[in-house]
C-alpha cells in the first residue's frame, strides 16, 4: 500500500519543527547547498532581464520562458527532488497553488534532476505544477544560483535555494534569496497578492 503523500509531508514537517537548532530538513539539504560564508554574489538583480531558457518538464515537454511572456512567472530553484527540505517546500507550494493561480502567476519548480525524477517527485506528492529538468545546471548557473561550497574539506558546486518572480515583460520583479523551505510558499503568495493589488 502506498503511503499517503500528505502524511509523509506532515511527518517531515513535524521532524523539522521538533529538531533543536537548525531543522532536520535543512540539515539534510545542506549537502546540496553552499555553506555559510561561501556564497557567491548573486549575479542577477531586480529589473534585470531574466535569462532565457528552454527546458523539459516532467513529461519531456519543452517549456520556454519566452513562451510565458505576458504572465508573471514564479521560478523556484531547489537542490534535488524528493529530499526533505525540497519536499516540504514543494508540498507547501502545492497547498497554496490555487491561491497563486488566482493572482495570475505561473509556478515552475526547477532543479538539476532528470524529467523522470521530476515526474516521480510530482506524482509521489501530487504536485499540480510543472517541474523543469536542469540536469546540466546551465539555467541554475545563468541565474547565479549554482554556487561553490566547502563540504568536508572539498569544494563542490550546489544549488542555493532561491525563488525569482519574473514580470510579464521578462524582467526580474523580485528575488527571494537563500530561502528556508518551511513557510516560503506563504511568503511568495503574500508577495503575489500585494503585487496584484498594486497592479490593479
Amino acid at each position: 500500500m502506498t503511503a499517503n503523500p500528505n502524511l509523509r509531508y506532515k511527518k517531515l514537517l513535524d521532524i523539522s519543527r521538533s529538531a533543536p537548532g537548525r531543522d532536520v530538513a535543512e540539515t539534510m539539504d545542506a549537502i546540496f547547498n553552499p555553506s555559510p560564508g561561501n556564497e557567491a554574489i548573486m549575479s542577477i538583480n531586480v529589473n534585470d532581464k531574466a535569462p532565457e531558457f528552454t527546458l523539459q518538464d516532467e513529461n519531456g515537454k519543452e517549456v520556454s520562458l519566452k513562451g510565458l511572456r505576458g504572465k508573471v512567472v514564479v521560478l523556484y530553484f531547489y537542490p534535488r527532488a524528493d529530499t526533505p527540505g525540497c519536499t516540504i517546500e514543494a508540498c507547501e507550494f502545492r497547498d497554496t497553488f490555487k491561491q497563486m493561480q488566482k493572482t495570475g502567476a505561473v509556478l515552475l519548480g526547477i532543479s538539476p534532476d532528470t524529467p523522470k525524477a521530476q515526474k516521480k517527485f510530482q506524482e509521489k506528492f501530487q504536485l499540480p505544477f510543472s517541474l523543469l529538468a536542469d540536469a546540466d545546471k546551465k539555467v541554475a548557473d545563468a541565474f547565479g544560483v549554482l554556487q561553490e561550497k566547502n563540504m568536508y574539506g572539498k569544494k563542490v558546486m550546489g544549488i542555493v535555494r532561491t525563488t525569482f518572480v519574473i514580470g510579464p515583460d521578462g524582467k526580474i520583479q523580485h528575488i527571494f534569496p537563500k530561502v528556508k523551505a518551511e513557510g516560503h510558499a506563504g511568503d511568495v503568495l503574500a508577495y503575489l497578492k500585494e503585487s496584484a493589488k498594486g497592479a490593479a
